[in-house]
């Protein structure tokens, strides 16, 4: 009743939890009122006591909010000046390389209070990664109206480090210490092992390679990464079963389970997940010290209304929700089906591996489709896989953690004990991910969810009713026989005999080129990152590249090289004269040569010939390459695009014209030396950016274009101009629309074939 008038409050307004409160406070009263029966007397009192708790506090702090005058200056985007205090740590935001920035963490998000005010600072990396929950900073920035649903106040845009920090408090200090040590102790594993060992114990995902993070989003293993009550019960188990072995008694074990509790929380955070499971299993620690062990359902609710009574923006945090859900069906719905299966002859250690994931993730799924938009099918058997190693990789994690200050030499060797455990969840996460069709599509935002949950609850309910399990049985044999085929073994993508296709990359390029070899490709630029343009070749199946083209050295056009390289046997990578900007010329030859790989240099009037392609640099002239200095000093976005290597890519659908980020200048030389830039296809040069001549477009001639740009992009990618102006008897290929986009051949004629996206709205 708490939850549900905190949530009523923040999704629609504080009266709403006022009312639900008033309702649940006549409602108990009625039922206490009633004497017939003494358990609906004892029902009663606590509905009665719930209803209040949802009036007094939790309505009264939402009116507070509601009526704070940094909600004024947050509208008016006034200039402030904010003593802070932390509350949890900061959490480091990944921004996509765009022009001369780099891909990485810029910005974190700090969630602070100022008085009573609680206000979202977004600050630079550098100084505010540091500061830890409980310690005091003094910052100076803009505030600006913060998100509906929520008692957060305003949103701080920092610039600078804070003018003032004061010290933090020792236990977060020695926290942070041990969090450090961890993660420097798990640098003697590979990098994707070593990033995944911090977020599987501490939730310290920091270092955690983007490709591991998609697979486990995928597979449905996230939770894996965000330490919740599984966490706290390993460690509890642990200490428990050492205290017992110790032969210290129920209580004396309760005490000592209790305390790791507390130091684990303290070192994990004061993360929404981490609390409830913190405050639930204290309580059930305390029922274990009383006597009464049997206490899961009380120490789940007692935890979930003071945690809401305490902070009522819990009932809107989706960690905190996906915690109580899971948490809950552990408890209510996996001992039944345990009991179920074992009643029918299913050994009871299997019957638990397969209740425990499968209840976890029921419970869960309809959130996770309203965040994400996709429902995971192969969730269930993944988890069932990864279970085993869990929890011996957390305890080691964890022991590496607490020695690293001390001994690291040692911590590191506890964590190559860690290291196959890490290294099976990585290859489970990798595998489930790679299963086609192991994710499936769904709306979004609220409406999904609950369409997901009454999806569930049907077939839960259809089930139990002896007359339609027969109906469903059919129902879902009919999807496995027909669907999975259709979309599993059948699969329409890549098109026969592609000549062509443009990555769908999000906001950058990355345009694959077959050969007559069969695997056998060149890739023309990599996009921002790694994970879209190797998913896009896992999707064409192309195992070799036999040269990776680097148009120019935005980031959006090198970000991805590193996973090509690493997944991928590269024959050579090539790039034009321009070494401009300095820090993606030394990241690229840093990367191609812990790779091995060849290092060339294209200039115009070269020739490269594959079975089956040919392809021409017509662009930049030949001259002196730009030196480390120059490379340092040219930053002038323009001069860069200008200096894109522009190749004419002749293949068994035709000719392409592949112009790199080409404006206004290059364009112009191009047409005043006379080159040849008549083509079937062309990749319009800049995303579609303004800085088009329709003079060059119409000098090209080309049946389809393609235009490789990020669904609701910042710069206004693809202008309508452009567009305008590449002529109305041009196909227009869009990837933030389209998806990835394929040129095939039909009697001579290059032929467009789009693979859809979900990332854009349709055509």
């Amino acid at each position: 009743m708490v939850f549900t008038a905190a949530l009523s409050g923040l999704l629609v307004h504080w009266i709403a939890a006022v009312v639900v409160g008033a309702v649940a406070v006549l409602a108990g009263v009625l039922l206490a009122r009633r004497r017939v029966e003494p358990l609906r007397i004892s029902a009663g009192w606590p509905l009665v006591v719930c209803g209040v708790l949802a009036v007094w506090p939790v309505a009264t702090r939402m009116e507070a909010a509601a009526s704070d005058p940094l909600r004024e200056a947050a509208a008016a985007g006034a200039e402030v000046e904010l003593r802070l205090e932390v509350s949890e740590r900061p959490r480091r935001v990944r921004s996509t390389g765009f022009g001369a920035t780099p891909s990485g963490v810029r910005t974190v998000v700090v969630a602070a209070n100022s008085g009573d005010s609680r206000v979202l600072v977004l600050a630079p990396v550098d100084r505010w990664a540091d500061v830890l929950p409980g310690q005091e900073v003094v910052a100076k920035g803009t505030v600006a109206p913060a998100e509906t649903g929520s008692l957060t106040v305003a949103v701080l845009r920092v610039r600078g480090p804070p003018l003032w920090a004061g010290e933090a408090p020792g236990w977060q200090r020695a926290a942070r210490a041990l969090r450090i040590g961890l993660r420097e102790a798990s640098g003697v594993l590979d990098d994707e092992q070593a990033g995944l060992l911090p977020a599987l114990v501490v939730g310290d995902t920091d270092g955690m390679v983007s490709a591991v993070e998609d697979e486990f989003k995928a597979s449905g293993m996230t939770h894996l990464l965000a330490v919740s009550g599984a966490n706290l019960a390993i460690v509890c188990v642990v200490v428990l079963y050492l205290l017992r072995l110790m032969q210290v008694g129920p209580r004396g074990s309760a005490v000592g389970a209790l305390v790791a509790l507390v130091g684990f929380v303290v070192l994990a955070g004061p993360e929404p997940s981490v609390l409830r499971a913190g405050v639930m299993g204290a309580v059930g620690l305390l029922a274990l010290a009383l006597g009464r062990e049997r206490s899961a359902i009380p120490a789940l609710a007692v935890a979930v209304i003071g945690l809401v009574v305490h902070d009522p923006a819990m009932a809107v945090d989706f960690g905190f929700v996906l915690s109580v859900l899971a948490t809950g069906a552990l408890v209510l719905l996996a001992p039944r089906w345990v009991d179920g299966l074992a009643a029918r002859r299913v050994p009871r250690v299997l019957a638990e591996a397969l209740a425990v994931p499968a209840a976890a993730h029921l419970a869960t799924a309809p959130v996770v489709a309203g965040m994400s938009g996709q429902v995971s099918l192969v969730a269930v058997v993944a988890n069932l896989v990864a279970a085993p190693v869990v929890a011996p990789a957390t305890v080691l994690g964890l022991v590496a953690a607490l020695i690293a200050p001390l001994a690291p030499w040692a911590a590191e060797w506890v964590v190559r004990l860690a290291g196959p455990e890490v290294d099976w969840l990585v290859l489970v996460g990798g595998t489930a991910a790679s299963v086609p069709g192991a994710v499936l599509d769904w709306p979004g935002g609220w409406w999904g969810g609950l369409l997901l949950a009454a999806v569930l609850a049907g077939l839960v309910l259809a089930i139990r009713l002896s007359r339609v399990r027969v109906v469903v049985a059919l129902v879902l044999a009919g999807v496995l026989l027909v669907l999975v085929p259709v979309r599993v073994l059948a699969p329409r993508w890549p098109p026969a005999g592609w000549a062509a296709v443009a990555c769908d990359v999000g906001q950058g390029d990355a345009l694959v080129l077959s050969t007559a070899d069969s695997g056998r490709v060149v890739l023309v630029d990599t996009g921002p990152d790694p994970v879209p343009v190797r998913d896009c070749l896992d999707r064409l199946a192309v195992d070799r590249v036999a040269l990776v083209v680097l148009s120019h050295l935005h980031a959006d056009h090198v970000g991805g090289l590193a996973g090509v390289l690493a997944t991928r046997a590269v024959g050579a990578v090539a790039v034009g004269p321009g070494r401009s900007p300095g820090w993606a010329w030394r990241q690229v030859r840093q990367e191609v040569a812990e790779a091995g790989v060849p290092l060339l240099r294209l200039t115009s009037g070269q020739r490269m010939v594959w079975p089956g392609l040919v392809l021409d640099v017509l662009a930049p002239p030949g001259g002196e390459e730009e030196g480390e200095r120059g490379a340092d000093a040219a930053q002038d976005g323009t001069a860069i695009n200008n200096r894109s290597v522009v190749l004419r890519a002749t293949t068994r659908a035709g000719r392409l014209l592949l112009t790199g980020d080409v404006e206004l200048a290059a364009q112009a030389d191009l047409l005043a030396a006379g080159v040849d830039l008549t083509a079937d296809v062309v990749k319009v040069p800049h995303h579609g950016s303004r800085y088009t001549s329709p003079r060059f477009l119409g000098a090209v001639r080309a049946t389809v274009a393609l235009v490789s740009v990020g669904a609701g992009n910042r710069y206004g990618h693809p202008s309508p101009r452009t567009l305008a102006a590449v002529g109305r008897g041009t196909l227009v290929a869009r990837t933030d629309h389209d998806g990835d986009s394929a040129i095939t051949a039909a009697d001579g004629k290059p032929v467009l074939v789009t693979r859809g996206s979900p990332r854009g709205p349709p055509r």
